[in-house]
């Protein structure tokens, strides 16, 4: 295996020891959380202590963030290997100070969507983050499957990461909302995110199958693949 190889495993490797048991830890506290509003609402007395919601905040806003810079990690690989592959700054190094710029201002409004506490930039830095991550996905080099957009690794990981950039920038209107109607979104949304981490687990381990090591390429990419058919050597 390569170096260019073990780049690419960067992504998978960070999403199954970082943002998976996240999710876990995530889901458990979010669950305790609501058991113990239920049983603090019907005057019983409950076993789970109240330091479980804020925990459960921490842990959302950890899970949050892994998510979306795992989500910029995957798209940095391909991004960069097609630019390096194909002499991008050679012919267009305006196109590449772009990309790089992009990068920088996706993840310095993830820190300031962190930071911000005003509903107004709460929203800016949500919306500077979620398009950040969508113009970054349309560069050359992102595989994206679009004839099958339901089903591809891409399409589902860039809604899930846009899920938790919403859900950063709700949180504290979660808390002053007395309708409960920003928590029940919240829960809607994140209860869908939990589907898509799910799928991001099958199309992923689909398309470590599917990408060839970088010495195979030559031959892999020679295949028939409507057909499934490949020249015998």
């Amino acid at each position: 295996m390569e170096f260019k190889d073990f780049m690419a495993l960067l992504h998978p490797m960070l999403a199954v020891a970082i943002v998976f048991p996240m999710l876990g830890v995530v889901l458990n506290m979010g669950w305790q959380t609501m058991q113990r509003r239920k049983q603090i609402a019907i005057d019983t007395k409950s076993k789970i202590p109240p330091v479980v919601g804020s925990e459960h905040v921490k842990a959302g806003q950890i899970l949050s963030g892994s998510v979306v810079g795992v989500t910029l990690l995957g798209l940095a690989y391909p991004i960069f290997e097609h630019i390096w592959s194909k002499q991008v700054w050679s012919k267009n190094s305006f196109q590449v100070i772009f990309i790089v710029l992009m990068f920088v201002a996706t993840v310095a409004s993830l820190v300031m969507l962190y930071r911000a506490t005003p509903a107004l930039w709460r929203g800016i830095f949500a919306t500077l983050t979620g398009t950040g991550l969508v113009i970054l996905g349309t560069q050359d080099g992102v595989y994206r499957r679009t004839n099958e957009w339901y089903w591809s690794h891409y399409y589902i990981g860039i809604t899930a990461a846009l899920i938790m950039v919403f859900s950063l920038a709700i949180i504290e209107d979660i808390y002053k909302d007395r309708s409960n109607r920003w928590r029940t979104i919240h829960v809607i949304l994140n209860s869908i995110a939990v589907l898509l981490f799910l799928g991001q687990g099958m199309t992923g381990t689909r398309d470590l199958l599917e990408i060839p090591l970088n010495w195979q390429k030559p031959y892999i990419y020679t295949c028939d693949f409507t057909n499934k058919t490949c020249p015998k050597p």
